[in-house]
């Protein structure tokens, strides 16, 4: 009995491992659906959601945390030796903070939400764009001042100009968004056929 249990943890161990691993290529949003099939699944029911394009999602988490769900800001060095904490409370997919993932949770009603999970990650991407459309009157698919918007928070987003390393990491989170929507363009349809999710 005992063996037998240990052969399902180590099953369940090795999915939770096949699906949380980072895919090979992130730099190409067909490779990355081809790898993580369903993850095309969660990120097309958050565009039919929230309005949220497909690429900017996608170009979001890869900014955020290079689609690592384990990402955690660097910590602190005391006398640039000693580590200490860490500089924000940011972590998964998508980097969301405890508060704002906290007001996720109220708002939308998923409680059960975590930011390790990619569906859940997209989802507050697809949710806090949206918010920022409504609050800010940025449109969803702007991917510079939707991230912008993202990464300053929205009360201090008018005060972006004086943040150059908001400006340049904005600026990459567009390019990035630009290059996975002209590649969605290419396998779309096929993914849009697929019936089956094969890892």
């Amino acid at each position: 009995m005992i063996r037998k249990t240990n052969f399902y943890l180590l099953i369940l161990l090795f999915f939770v491992a096949a699906c949380s691993s980072v895919p090979k290529n992130t730099k190409n949003s067909c490779a990355i659906f081809e790898d993580r099939y369903l993850w095309y699944k969660h990120t097309k029911k958050v565009e039919e959601k929230w309005g949220v394009p497909i690429y900017i999602q996608l170009a979001f988490v890869k900014k955020e945390s290079g689609f690592d769900w384990l990402a955690k800001p660097e910590r602190i060095k005391l006398f640039k030796v000693i580590p200490y904490k860490r500089k924000s409370s940011s972590f998964g997919y998508s980097q969301a903070i405890k508060g704002t993932w906290a007001q996720y949770k109220k708002e939308t009603g998923n409680k059960y939400a975590t930011r390790a999970r990619f569906k859940d990650s997209v989802d507050f991407i697809g949710w806090y764009v949206s918010k920022t459309n409504k609050l800010l009157k940025i449109p969803k698919n702007d991917a510079y001042r939707q991230y912008l918007a993202y990464y300053k928070g929205w009360g201090d987003y008018k005060n972006y100009s004086k943040d150059k390393k908001a400006i340049i990491y904005a600026k990459s989170a567009k390019d990035i968004a630009s290059t996975y929507r002209k590649q969605l363009t290419i396998c779309r349809d096929k993914l849009n056929r697929k019936k089956y999710i094969i890892y």
